[in-house]
């Protein structure tokens, strides 16, 4: 083979360790950013949260001299139907990133990453720069990217209530209240303690005592026992096969004392059990009632699978009863706790924070609401470089030990550069969705438009795959609730008119269908998809079938038993 020299053109984009971590803290939710931001306060000693008297330090950031202007012709400028977006004041540019000890990926994977942060302050919506109700001095923008405090270059008002209403109550107020709420949770009795307090009033052995005890403590958090008393005997005795036999006999008659205890149904092997012992707890009953509960009693003596699927026919044949007696056995087990220890779980509820609030900021001149799109203070961390340990390592001499100094400060620099572009990058895409859907804010999920990645990415510049890390696990509150940002995309279906119908808003057209129907008369997919094309709609029955599973609605032979 003869050796020669070629020359060959191809492209190939540098992704740095810097640019990786900005792809990472972009694609995290609220929770796993606040993670994230406690471990690195424990590994880099030179990154602090702010405090109101700490001296700010600047390094690198110019400020930019004119506010970027947008054009507010149109009926589609987002200015004329939601404020927040009037100007961009005094905000800081972003250095460029440093492309040295980089990775080389594939263009085709990886390209859209950089569209992000090429200086996106160059295409923001227009941001309104308004100094805070509490703030004694103005914002200082000086040094913002070390010294954020976690609304970057921009000075949200937070005057104004959520919905226009009045003011929030103080904020030591709500401290003092959560404080209270938080004590009264942990107050709480949980199901074990309820149980041990039952088991002293029994006069029983140590033995017995100790037995009961064992199997109060082997219960889940729903009050099932989920291991056999053979394993549990086992457990304890090991090999020894007479012990274990002895401890199979004690833990059986504790279980019947277990079993008898409130809440009724708790130390049941399975859900079966479960109803059996609430329905064998029912006493001074007249005799119809006894006469239903014996039905349901045997109908909760084998698999449950006839029970679930509300085989009315094949459970008069297998409890050898008629009709309406299942009926009425059916309607008993319902009111029946499958899970006896419900109400002892301290359930730790999962509070979604925001991280854009949609507010009313009153009324244009044709009487229509307008809005502001905020980022929701609450969310966003104030961090700054320590200024004492950066000016010691600016006069410290050139040790064994500075250059990795340096590069745990540099880390911490980009660090707060990278949460900060995070943040715009958000505002920025939930801005471009609310002016879209912005038919949604006034009247609701009916007058949602069908929207793809596709167009958000093409308005902002961006990649797809970035408008989905953005729009994933982020939040909106709006007037109607507070949604992922996700849930405002969605295809469109064909429409009389020629236009698309958002399957959002025929989701909630087939809900409120439903919701109006006569339950006796329950309507069939078929008879909703006639009434979706009535209304100009096509949608044809089995996209009527999944939108109504999506929407978790029984289906129509389920409704009319229900």
């Amino acid at each position: 083979m003869k050796q020669g020299l070629s020359l060959r053109v191809s492209q190939h984009l540098a992704l740095t360790p810097q640019l990786q971590q900005s792809i990472r803290l972009l694609q995290l939710s609220t929770l796993e950013l606040s993670q994230e931001i406690e471990q690195m306060l424990d590994d880099n000693p030179f990154l602090e949260k702010e405090f109101e008297e700490a001296q700010r330090e600047e390094f690198g950031l110019e400020q930019q001299d004119e506010p970027i202007k947008r054009d507010d012709e149109g009926d589609s400028d987002f200015a004329s139907e939601f404020e927040g977006s009037d100007s961009l004041g005094d905000t800081a540019s972003l250095d460029d990133l440093n492309s040295t000890q980089s990775e080389i990926l594939d263009v085709a994977e990886v390209a859209e990453v950089a569209e992000i942060w090429e200086n996106p302050l160059d295409r923001v919506s227009e941001i309104r720069v308004e100094a805070s109700s509490t703030a004694d001095t103005e914002p200082d923008v000086q040094g913002v990217a070390e010294n954020w405090d976690g609304d970057g270059s921009v000075d949200f008002s937070a005057d104004d209530s959520e919905w226009g209403g009045d003011a929030p109550p103080s904020q030591n107020n709500s401290k003092e209240e959560t404080a209270q709420a938080s004590e009264l949770a942990r107050s709480q009795e949980t199901m074990t303690e309820f149980l041990h307090r039952q088991a002293l009033s029994l006069r029983l052995s140590e033995t017995d005592v100790a037995a009961l005890r064992f199997l109060i403590e082997s219960l889940n958090d729903d009050g099932y026992l989920e291991d056999s008393l053979r394993s549990l005997a086992e457990g304890l005795a090991g090999d020894d096969e007479e012990e274990c036999e002895e401890l199979e006999h004690r833990l059986t008659m504790a279980l019947h004392l277990l079993q008898s205890l409130e809440p009724t149904g708790v130390g049941a092997r399975d859900l079966a059990e479960c109803l059996r012992l609430q329905l064998k707890a029912m006493s001074d009953l007249a005799p119809e009632v006894g006469e239903v509960r014996d039905v349901a009693l045997k109908m909760c003596v084998g698999p449950l699978d006839l029970l679930a699927k509300r085989d009315v026919k094949r459970m008069v044949v297998a409890t050898n009863s008629n009709e309406t007696l299942v009926k009425a056995a059916i309607a008993m087990i319902a009111r029946l706790e499958p899970k006896p220890g419900r109400r002892f779980v301290d359930l730790e509820r999962q509070v979604v924070v925001p991280d854009v609030l949609v507010t009313r900021s009153g009324e244009d001149k044709s009487g229509q609401p307008k809005f502001r799109v905020i980022l929701n203070p609450d969310v966003m961390p104030k961090l700054k470089v320590n200024d004492i340990y950066a000016s010691a390592l600016k006069f410290s001499g050139k040790n064994e030990g500075h250059l990795g100094l340096q590069q745990r400060l540099q880390e911490a620099r980009w660090f707060i550069k990278n949460i900060q572009q995070r943040f715009e990058t958000i505002l920025r895409v939930s801005t471009a969705i609310a002016q879209r859907q912005k038919s949604f804010f006034i009247h609701g999920e009916l007058a949602m438009k069908p929207m793809v990645l596709r167009e958000i990415a093409d308005e902002l510049g961006l990649h797809e795959s970035t408008i989905s890390r953005v729009t994933t696990a982020k939040f909106i509150a709006t007037p109607y609730g507070t949604f992922e940002l996700k849930y405002f995309f969605g295809s469109g279906l064909g429409t009389d008119s020629g236009n698309n119908a958002s399957s959002t808003a025929v989701r909630a057209l087939i809900k409120q269908l439903v919701a109006s129907e006569n339950p006796k008369k329950p309507l069939s997919d078929n008879q909703l998809s006639d009434m979706l094309k009535e209304q100009g709609i096509d949608c044809a029955r089995r996209t009527v079938a999944k939108y109504r599973e999506a929407l978790r609605i029984a289906p129509t032979h389920l409704r009319r038993t229900l």
